[in-house]
């Protein structure tokens, strides 16, 4: 029997699938425990339900992907403005297999302190190790959490990058499950590269996380941008399967947090304001 999911976890919007891959006929999913089934008509109407259910799931087609939620959103899919922009290049980068609580995945995209341990002569190295000073607030009139004025010297910022440069960076957490970076961008001074992570929880300690970037880039190959990305989410998938526990912990003196870890800091308060459990270590009393 599936436990009851608390409301601030069940009412969100989740990416299942990139809509390319969902075919005419019955697909099965799974998000939050459950059993999801979709079916596409042919004029391309996607309908979702619950396995032996005929009620449809709220569902959305934004960015590539279908969203759907198992509860019952407040409002809708986050708004990516950027998208909407016709010279950006929107690359899809595959889904990736992690056994660890989305909200493990999401923390670790917030960190900057392990780019050069962990993606070395890609996002950093040593010696050039210190996460300076940066600004994290929780934005109340759209719920999300923000870390602003962040920036650490990367040999390849990006797959178009030519040389090393001090690299400009703004993290966003729109859902407990969704988190989007905006970075400077190597061939346009005055604009943005954006980078989503898409997290679907199949179950407390096992997602699967869907990348997509898009990005000011004419020039790459697009198989060449994948593999790119790919390979920084690879070489953290290591560490978040290896971390202990695999779902976060909430309270403060669960695990000692440093200066660098201000955006972690604040997504955990956001976490537990909206009384999220799904992903969490429970107390034991």
């Amino acid at each position: 029997m599936r436990r009851i999911i608390e409301p601030g976890t069940l009412d969100q919007w989740y990416v299942i699938d990139p809509l390319i891959d969902i075919p005419e006929g019955p697909k099965q999913h799974r998000l939050l425990d459950a059993d999801i089934v979709t079916r596409r008509s042919g004029d391309g109407t996607i309908v979702a339900t619950l396995a032996g259910t005929r009620e449809p799931l709220p569902t959305r087609q934004r960015y590539g992907y279908l969203w759907l939620s198992l509860g019952s959103p407040d409002r809708d899919v986050l708004p990516i403005p950027e998208a909407d922009e016709s010279d950006r290049r929107h690359v899809l980068c595959g889904a990736i297999s992690v056994r660890s609580s989305g909200l493990r995945i999401v923390e670790n995209f917030l960190d900057m302190a392990h780019f050069p341990f962990v993606h070395t002569d890609i996002l950093g190295a040593e010696p050039q190790t210190e996460v300076l000073h940066y600004a994290t607030e929780i934005r109340r009139d759209v719920d999300e959490v923000w870390a602003t004025d962040c920036q650490f010297y990367q040999p390849q910022a990006a797959l178009s990058a030519t040389d090393g440069i001090v690299t400009q960076y703004m993290y966003r957490v729109a859902s407990p499950f969704v988190t989007i970076l905006y970075k400077t961008c190597p061939n346009a001074a005055n604009r943005w590269d954006v980078i989503c992570l898409f997290v679907q929880p199949l179950a407390e300690d096992l997602c699967r996380a869907h990348p997509v970037m898009f990005l000011i880039d004419d020039q790459s190959k697009l198989a060449e941008l994948v593999q790119f990305q790919q390979l920084i989410f690879l070489q953290d998938r290591i560490i978040l399967e290896n971390q202990r526990p695999l779902l976060l912990p909430l309270e403060p003196r669960a695990e000692i947090p440093t200066r660098a870890d201000g955006s972690s800091v604040a997504y955990r308060r956001w976490l537990k304001e909206k009384g999220i459990v799904y992903g969490t270590v429970r107390r034991v009393a």
